[in-house]
């Protein structure tokens, strides 16, 4: 199986859409970015063009990661979809709807924490709720349960800094779950993480996600964990100008245990054939010979 062609506009073809066997929704995309450009203008200096107009498309309940060399546009594309930042050109559209301002429907998960110091972990969950206008008691409920449900049931009382870094990790993905967001906005979320705990962390996601299949948009340096977790990877080229240049469909058995599925031979075929790909955008970004490196980005 190769990775899917890119058209001149940055889209898969048809064709070859059906032949990956991607699950093709009758409904609206979850998000469409179409033909979309990003520019920053910066004083005393020309426009830069960080992503030439390039298009991606996630179908409802499909998990998308994106990989590429340092700096080629990969958060961007995700503060884009978020409404963070507006397009030069082309559109974005969320189920079938253009998007103005922020995205609603989105929930965000940043590589930092966010989590408020001075509120423990039950408080700094039930907040997502409260700013909406839930009840104390209702909100304060929910954040229990979905503590319980990422393993933090015992350590709801406990503040930040009397958490390791992947039980703050734990909180930050329940509080991002609990406003139940129809898509997931995923910003190397495990990349402070050790390699073990990253595992375990990708794991938990895959269990969370596999209840009601949520659209996600998963931005990572790390092609092992791209290809463990999504449905597809897709691949940018390095800046300026960046674009999509790559669309791989995984096909991976599910469920799947993000540490045990890289023994899978099948696993190391999609990397060998990705890593192909991107190990010459990598040696764009860093001016070195790729030859012989194996993919760590």
């Amino acid at each position: 199986m190769a990775g899917q062609l890119i058209d001149a506009a940055g889209k898969p073809t048809p064709a070859e859409t059906a032949q990956a066997g991607r699950p093709i929704s009758d409904g609206p995309l979850a998000v469409a970015l179409d033909d979309i450009a990003i520019s920053f203008a910066v004083k005393g200096r020309p426009v830069f063009n960080a992503v030439a107009p390039t298009s991606l498309h996630v179908n409802e309940g499909e998990f998308v990661a994106i990989v590429g060399p340092t700096g080629c546009g990969k958060s961007t594309l995700l503060n884009a979809t978020a409404g963070l930042l507006a397009p030069a050109g082309g559109t974005v559209s969320i189920f079938g709807e253009p998007l103005v301002g922020l995205n609603a429907r989105a929930g965000y998960l940043f590589q930092q924490d966010a989590l408020m110091p001075w509120k423990t972990a039950l408080d700094n969950v039930a907040i997502a709720l409260e700013i909406g206008g839930m009840r104390r008691g209702e909100a304060v409920a929910q954040a229990q349960d979905w503590l319980k449900r990422v393993g933090l049931a015992r350590f709801t009382e406990r503040y930040p800094h009397e958490l390791s870094g992947g039980q703050r990790k734990r909180v930050a993905l329940a509080q991002m779950l609990i406003r139940q967001p129809k898509i997931l906005l995923m910003d190397e979320p495990f990349g402070p993480l050790d390699a073990q705990t990253r595992q375990i962390m990708g794991t938990l996601l895959l269990r969370l996600w596999a209840q009601d299949r949520k659209a996600v948009l998963f931005v990572t340096h790390d092609l092992e964990e791209a290809i463990a977790l999504s449905d597809r990877v897709v691949i940018m080229s390095a800046g300026p100008e960046a674009r999509i240049i790559g669309d791989y469909p995984i096909d991976l058995a599910r469920p799947r245990d993000a540490a045990e599925i890289r023994l899978d031979p099948r696993f190391h075929a999609l990397h060998r054939m990705i890593w192909n790909q991107l190990k010459a955008e990598v040696a764009k970004t860093y001016g070195d010979d790729m030859d012989g490196v194996e993919a760590t980005s």
